[in-house]
């Protein structure tokens, strides 16, 4: 039988040809090509079917961490966020070593990893990168009190402990090719615990995240930053190289999305505003202060707590930013007592006398109470909370002109981070002017807010560490007054 292209001209018979070729190419190729269509979603398809997000991540203060409220940290509180932009439920998995987690997100074990990871060219090789959240430099920590080194050359000769299995290792075996003396030990310690041994003189130098490092020197007022490497880094979630892209683009998506909102921005003030602002000095006088002065009052503010359903260590932590835990405190301006309330305020609270504690103390939680109790419905969160402290500090009617100026500004007026940023333009005549209350110093209230968070980390870190260790009391701890 003749084929019935070859009955045609050739020149027809040749673009039949070609048709026909293409209809079979297309035939070929279109299962695969709706298979990989099909794949493309099945990550993120399967996550949602299954309302679970199975993340791994380690226990340290800037990546997950448990209070007596429940899990905290800045990877959990993004990653639960992320969790509910997905309409799914977050399940952590913790590692017990740094180490561990990106070969076991390689095993399959989690659809991702969040726990403070930098990118490296070397870590691209085995894992896919979201986008970067947040930037971080190296930095090399030492004691103070110790040989400063200023330089990479100084570390020539230094003994240097890094944490095994991170972008520290990598970043030292870069150095060493421009420095080929240099060296250093890789040990399974956590950079975490590395600072504290440096803290206890155990450990001469180590390399730290600045992230890690800021977090962990409120804690131990000694570490010192010798310098910073002029290259920043990234932190990014990692996700599985055999893996869709599905996930990874949904993370993409929230990310953008927090960016734009604010919310990632609050986050990372939430947790690392507070310990960039604390102060050296006042940081020691404060930890010696918690075992020698605190004791004395801390059932009055435990009892006030209770009382009023209320973190009896937020109430210290304010306290000592108004008084020093000093029940006899008086002010230029006439605000007396542990707690420095103004007569006007005792009055409204029906307070006798404020210099005893007791009363001020309990006073005081209501009148902080009070100041929550009327933030505007919008303000939520943790962001309620410094607002009241700040109108604890400035006035809830000045504080309500910085959140108008806000406003105005384009910012969000319930949003700490953005009221922050204006507060201190009420002693600014180009702004105190157009207020309805007029003139205050605004950044005081920044500054009050700022201590009284780095005050009540310290203290809750504190106190945590003593009820693990099941001492009797709290706190109760013996030291040389001051």
């Amino acid at each position: 039988m003749v084929p019935i292209v070859s009955l045609l001209p050739s020149n027809h018979a040749n673009a039949v040809r070609r048709i026909i070729r293409s209809i079979l190419l297309v035939s070929i190729m279109l299962p695969a090509l709706l298979s990989c269509s099909l794949t493309e979603n099945n990550g993120l398809k399967a996550i949602k079917t299954g309302g679970e997000l199975v993340v791994l991540t380690r226990t340290s203060p800037t990546t997950f961490f448990d209070t007596p409220e429940g899990p905290a940290g800045f990877e959990y509180d993004l990653v639960t966020s992320f969790a509910n932009y997905l309409g799914v439920k977050p399940r952590f998995i913790v590692a017990e070593k740094f180490n561990d987690i990106l070969p076991r997100l390689i095993k399959g074990e989690a659809n991702m990893a969040a726990a403070g990871i930098t990118i490296t060219e070397a870590r691209r090789k085995v894992v896919q990168f979201g986008p970067p959240y947040q930037q971080i430099r190296q930095q090399v920590i030492y004691r103070l009190g110790t040989d400063r080194p200023a330089t990479v050359a100084d570390l020539v000769g230094r003994h240097v402990d890094v944490q095994a299995g991170t972008s520290q290792v990598e970043l030292l075996q870069e150095l060493k090719r421009e420095y080929p003396d240099l060296k250093w030990t890789e040990v399974s310690k956590d950079t975490e615990e590395l600072l504290l041994q440096v803290w206890q003189g155990l450990v001469e130098l180590t390399i730290s995240d600045s992230n890690i490092m800021s977090v962990n020197r409120q804690y131990f007022p000694d570490l010192q930053v010798a310098f910073t490497m002029p290259k920043p880094e990234s932190l990014a979630w990692a996700f599985p190289q055999s893996a869709d892209r599905s996930l990874q683009h949904a993370a993409e998506k929230f990310l953008e999305q927090s960016r734009a909102s604010g919310e990632l921005a609050q986050l990372i003030d939430r947790y690392y505003g507070p310990a960039s602002r604390s102060n050296f000095i006042n940081m020691s006088v404060y930890k010696v202060r918690i075992r020698s002065r605190l004791p004395e009052f801390q059932i009055m503010f435990e009892n006030a707590g209770k009382k009023y359903d209320v973190d009896w260590r937020l109430l210290a932590a304010i306290s000592y930013q108004e008084s020093f835990w000093e029940p006899l405190a008086t002010s230029p301006t006439g605000v007396r007592g542990i707690m420095m309330l103004t007569e006007e305020t005792a009055g409204q609270l029906e307070i006798s006398d404020r210099l005893d504690p007791a009363q001020s103390i309990d006073g005081g939680t209501r009148y902080i109470l009070n100041l929550i109790d009327r933030m505007p419905a919008g303000i939520t969160g943790p962001d309620r909370q410094w607002m009241a402290l700040a109108a604890y500090n400035i006035g809830i009617n000045h504080l309500e002109d910085a959140r108008i100026i806000t406003q105005k500004k384009g910012g969000d007026p319930n949003k700490w981070n953005d009221v922050k940023n204006n507060l201190p333009l009420l002693s600014d005549k180009n702004w105190y002017g157009k207020t309805k209350y007029g003139y205050a110093r605004g950044m005081e209230s920044v500054i009050f807010v700022n201590r009284v968070r780095t005050y009540y980390d310290v203290l809750v870190k504190i106190d945590d560490e003593e009820k693990a260790k099941n001492k009797p009391r709290a706190l109760d701890l013996k030291a040389p007054a001051i």
